[in-house]
């Protein structure tokens, strides 16, 4: 049986990349919009009237003057470490050995498992986020948990188990024969059922051994279709620390290239740090990689360059991701006025419609999702969230001055919170409605 509705509010979706052809080139902007959803999936984006007219007999849920957009995708967030969220004082390699490995442990344990990423889940929802990128933990079962929730719901997720077998405590470390065992049994049971895609996940460089990113490397010849994704270069001391473990190579992407882990669908979590060669490099390999603002002020890694990664070399895949828990918030919107923060503190003014890009095209994309979601268009997947544009009262009063959307858009960036969230579509079935 056919289902349809259409969806009535303002609408925003992008016919090009802002950081090529500009903002009101790159945007399609409705006042008095409309989409319409069959089956799970976008048939028409544009003027209310004129959709309306041509489907008379499809029910309109009115949404007045909530802007409607493609839900939110996060292209690197760690789901076990949403408990640890928001702890105190210490940067990068300090933060793992306290507070990640110790709730990793625990993961062990299905239930604990299970619970948590049910809870990610609900958050990413009740925030807007429909498409998540997610590494998981050692355990096999933690990747099981995670990808019978997503299934549950039929979201579009990617996660996958992460390989360690050096530099990391006891229980939390494979080897690389088993990580690459463990990694293909979770690939032929989740990869491609349903709406689910696997992601091979060395942690990084540092906790791997060669023979294990050779066989990482192996696996995913074997298997192109999946993602891989790791970090890279998000903070001097692990710099430092990757040129004594791999002294042969040229840099920390370097050894990433070494053992074939670059390419489309390769997702680098941070690059703080880029040498000219790595900025090359990504971009002639067709890496992509996770701009993570608010994992790099709150853990101290430093500011992401975003005017050269972006609008210098345009060619580079660049998505926004909230990295929890070194990621201080699920809020894209917390995420996006991070992103504008930092690139302030580099000299750089980020456009809304940038940021908005980056928020849900520009994640899709360096997850190779970006036919599916991340944008209204027909034929895509109806993944949407519907944004009240004046959630609070000081919203209100500072939109009711605004003279055009983009002002309307960056004062969400800089204020909004999950109060903003309306609603929730996923495959075109509301998960979530605001009470």
């Amino acid at each position: 049986m056919t289902k349809s509705v259409i969806l009535k509010g303002q609408t925003l979706a992008f016919a090009d990349d802002p950081f090529i052809v500009g903002a009101d080139l790159a945007t399609r902007f409705e006042e008095n919009g409309a989409v319409w959803i069959e089956n799970g999936l976008i048939r028409a984006v544009g003027p209310a009237d004129a959709i309306i007219a041509e489907v008379s007999e499809v029910p309109v849920h009115d949404y007045g003057k909530d802007l409607i957009t493609a839900g939110f995708v996060d292209c690197h967030a760690h789901y076990p470490q949403l408990p640890i969220i928001a702890s105190y004082g210490e940067q990068l390699l300090t933060w793992l050995e306290k507070y990640t490995f110790p709730i990793e442990l625990t993961f062990q344990d299905g239930d604990v498992a299970a619970e948590a990423a049910s809870f990610f889940i609900k958050e990413c929802i009740r925030n807007g986020i429909t498409s998540s990128a997610v590494y998981a933990t050692v355990h096999p079962i933690s990747v099981d948990a995670f990808f019978q929730t997503a299934s549950e719901l039929n979201l579009r997720m990617a996660c996958g188990k992460v390989l360690m077998d050096r530099n990391a405590p006891d229980g939390l470390r494979d080897t690389a024969q088993n990580g690459y065992d463990q990694s293909k049994a979770l690939i032929d049971a989740w990869h491609g059922n349903g709406r689910n895609v696997y992601a091979l996940t060395p942690r990084f460089a540092p906790t791997s051994t060669p023979e294990q990113l050779e066989a990482v490397g192996a696996l995913w010849r074997e298997n192109p279709d999946v993602l891989m994704q790791t970090h890279l270069s998000e903070n001097p001391n692990e710099i430092a620390w990757v040129a004594d473990l791999f002294p042969d190579a040229p840099d920390y992407f370097g050894v990433y290239e070494h053992f074939g882990l670059v390419g489309p669908g390769a997702i680098f979590g941070h690059a703080v740090h880029l040498t000219e060669r790595e900025r090359a490099g990504i971009r002639d390999t067709g890496s992509a990689i996770a701009h993570c603002p608010t994992s790099n002020t709150f853990i101290g890694s430093g500011l992401f360059d975003l005017e050269e990664l972006r609008d210098t070399n345009a060619t580079i895949p660049v998505g926004l991701a909230t990295d929890v828990a070194g990621g201080s918030s699920l809020s894209m919107f917390a995420t996006m006025r991070t992103a504008y923060e930092v690139a302030q503190l580099r000299g750089y003014s980020l456009h809304p419609a940038k940021a908005w890009y980056l928020a849900t095209v520009g994640s899709a994309t360096a997850m190779r999702i970006a036919d599916k979601v991340g944008n209204l268009a027909p034929g895509m997947e109806a993944d949407l969230a519907v944004i009240d544009l004046a959630s609070t009262d000081l919203i209100r009063r500072r939109v009711a001055r605004a003279e055009n959307i983009w002002e309307v858009l960056f004062a969400q960036m800089i204020l909004a919170d999950d109060r903003a969230i309306t609603a929730t579509y996923v495959a075109g079935e509301p998960l979530y409605r605001r009470d």
